[in-house]
């Protein structure tokens, strides 16, 4: 490498994940500035190894002591039975001295801050922020970091670094189809709900588009803007994270040193670069998203070759990188030894001192004395710790004798008493905080029947609703009309907001101006922006609401009424409390994937031969509906949910919603308030997971 070629040292974070302990090594011997890892419960990577308590305070010492943050993820759902259990992770997280909890969910927010309110918390990619006004949101809410969504451009990022909180962004590792956190594909076909990081990666299995079978429509390559540090450093993010807390050490190594040389060499080496391809890829890598060139090039899957690439010989190269310790700590030292007294040794970095006296007592040599060249020796044996010694003064008295075993006993203890000065950073105040217990909600009104529909020409039936939910971009003069006609209208703000917030903000403003002043809400931003214009808001599903916790929340925020996830069984909803209004969805083809990359562009299928009536094929004939609002594509379920006006009428809710998406009748329902599609759909229907539940 040519000197001239260095460049000085981003500031960067270079952020590792790490599934187990053998991951925590290979990251900090390998450069990483922080490190993040799974609490055992509560983790989106539920099938990594993760940490228990233990295993947790281990981690968490070892990366303080090497001078690298840690910071534990509890990003995932978490039911109002679960509270108890979450209570005592945080506490354990707490405890550990983790440098901030990770979380999707904000009843896990608010439960975080009651009980460690020091502890510094970063809103996951599960939370779907994908714009600025989610960033902001959540800056307002106390967040210290934001982890943005993957599928956002380099323009859209920017505009997020304008607001004055830390910005986090996967510069390697998987992609999944779904945008994080609107994803319930897994979970709707086996109850493996990545929302509770049990996702068993559906969109790897064979789905086709257009007139091709056995294609993979839903299965991307591998995110890589390694090559884009400096740049994204330049826009203002502070962390550039790796994904793969399931993957092995091994590639952990891999990709925190092709990140380190990005940031510090400001390129990675060739023979890096075959080591991280080699170590795991699917067909190569793309940044797609980042540079707005969406399209057939992003699609991959993981071939053959790409398996065998990753031999035991290429393995072993990346374990030798990092088997040995890093004295990446210079610390400058201290020996003090005279005749009939006891030597010591202080050490220093700096910031923490460790000062270590022997119970020998120094004695007149009998041949030969000890030199400060032995001295020396013996304290500079610093492999196997965490440091290098920079700088080391003797004070020796004549003919002083000692022996080596005294100078490595010292060297030993001045070391391991650094070591828990150091792995000790913030001496938390916790509060060992219990959820009060949950009364459950006991709805006033009941049986209140709200729809979402497609477009604008709607039935007389549908004057019964209490809300009909039109899209935002509708014509709007023809939603004027429908609340003159005696329709109580609200528009639905597009779940997938990227790059169109000036849109979408301008729109609103300008049907506010028409009247209209209810707006459905799927995510943090599109709440924010409704709230700041002054709308009634009111909480969709893709807000992931679940927990007693959550509703408190949403009601302090102004939210009027939720729908809740559909995660969540009715047994649960029976027992939540919260004083907030709440329905369900009763019927509709429910949405399992918010996609930014459309499945029909893995055929090179555009959307003018697709004309939003595309279909998607599963390996057993099974069709999924793919519907474009021109940004986003979601994937519909093959069969619709229904839920009958009898089961209703037995939960704790106050409306359900008709979401129609498909329905070609939907302007001539006869009966609104008791719609029943069994009549009308020869096709089979499901109770989704309202019954079976989700792991």
């Amino acid at each position: 490498m040519k000197m001239e070629r260095k460049r000085k040292r981003r500031s960067i974070e270079i952020l590792a994940p790490a599934g187990g302990f053998d991951s925590v090594i290979a990251a900090v011997r390998s450069g990483a500035d922080a490190v993040y890892m799974g609490e055992k419960s509560f983790s989106a990577r539920a099938s990594a190894k993760n940490f228990d308590n233990e295993e947790l305070r281990k981690a968490i010492a070892y990366c303080h002591i090497h001078g690298v943050k840690a910071y534990v993820t509890l990003n995932t759902i978490v039911f109002d039975d679960e509270l108890d259990r979450l209570s005592s992770a945080v506490v354990a997280a707490a405890e550990a001295d983790a440098d901030a909890l990770i979380v999707q969910n904000m009843g896990v927010a608010r439960i975080a801050r009651q009980i460690a309110p020091e502890l510094a918390l970063h809103a996951s990619t599960q939370m779907s922020v994908h714009t600025a006004s989610g960033v902001r949101a959540l800056y307002e809410l106390g967040f210290k970091r934001v982890v943005l969504a993957r599928e956002m451009s380099r323009r859209e990022i920017i505009k997020a670094a304008e607001i004055p909180v830390e910005l986090e962004v996967f510069v390697h590792g998987a992609l999944c189809m779904s945008v994080s956190g609107q994803c319930y594909f897994s979970a709707m076909l086996g109850s493996r709900s990545g929302n509770r990081g049990a996702c068993a990666q559906t969109c790897r299995l064979p789905f086709s588009v257009g007139k091709s079978s056995g294609g993979h429509a839903l299965s991307l390559k591998d995110n890589s803007l390694i090559g884009y540090l400096g740049e994204l450093e330049e826009i203002g993010v502070a962390s550039a994270k790796i994904e793969g807390r399931m993957k092995r050490p091994e590639y952990v190594a891999a990709a925190v040193k092709a990140c380190r040389e990005q940031r510090d060499l400001g390129l990675v080496t060739q023979d890096t670069e075959r080591l991280l391809r080699g170590v795991f890829s699917r067909t190569g890598f793309t940044d797609g998203y980042y540079k707005g060139k969406i399209g057939k090039n992003m699609f991959g899957t993981r071939t053959k070759d790409d398996v065998v690439s990753a031999d035991s010989d290429l393995l072993s190269r990346l374990r030798q990188g990092y088997k040995d310790e890093v004295g990446n700590i210079e610390v400058s030292a201290r020996f003090y030894a005279k005749i009939g007294e006891k030597p010591s040794l202080c050490v220093t970095d700096g910031e923490h001192t460790a000062e270590v006296t022997s119970n020998v007592v120094c004695e007149a040599a009998q041949k030969v004395a000890l030199t400060k060249e032995k001295v020396m020796a013996q304290l500079g044996k610093t492999g196997g710790t965490a440091y290098k010694l920079a700088e080391l003064n003797i004070e020796l008295g004549e003919n002083c004798s000692l022996p080596a075993s005294v100078l490595n006993s010292l060297r030993r203890d001045a070391f391991g008493e650094l070591d828990k000065k150091r792995s000790v950073v913030h001496n938390y105040i916790i509060n060992h905080y219990k959820p009060e217990r949950i009364t459950p909600y006991k709805p006033k009104n009941r049986g209140a029947v709200r729809a979402r529909v497609t477009g604008t020409r709607l039935g007389e039936e549908y004057k019964k609703c209490e809300y009909v939910f039109v899209p935002l971009f509708a014509d709007p003069f023809e939603i004027e009309r429908l609340t003159r006609e005696g329709y109580r209208v609200g528009v639905e703000i597009p779940r997938g907001m990227f790059g169109r917030e000036a849109q979408i903000e301008s729109r609103l403003a300008k049907l506010l101006k028409l009247g209209i002043n209810h707006a459905l809400c799927h995510n943090i931003g599109a709440l924010y922006t409704a709230k700041k214009l002054g709308y009634r808001l009111h909480g969709g599903f893709g807000l992931n609401l679940v927990n007693t916790e959550d509703l408190l929340w949403a009601e302090e925020y102004g939210v009027e009424d939720v729908e809740l996830s559909f995660e969540i069984t009715f047994e649960r909803i029976n027992r939540l409390g919260g004083n907030i209004p709440r329905g369900i969805i009763s019927y509709g083809y429910l949405p399992l994937m918010l996609c930014r990359s459309c499945p029909n562009m893995s055929e090179g299928i555009n959307c003018k031969s697709c004309k939003n009536q595309s279909k998607m094929t599963d390996r057993k004939g099974k069709r999924f509906f793919l519907k474009c609002d021109g940004v986003c594509t979601e994937i519909l379920n093959c069969v619709p949910l229904y839920i009958d006006s009898k089961e209703i009428s037995t939960l704790s809710t106050n409306f359900n919603i008709l979401r129609f998406s498909v329905e070609n009748y939907v302007e001539n329902v006869e009966n609104i308030m008791n719609f029943m599609p069994i009549s009308m759909l020869k096709e089979k229907f499901t109770h989704g997971l309202y019954k079976r539940g989700v792991e």
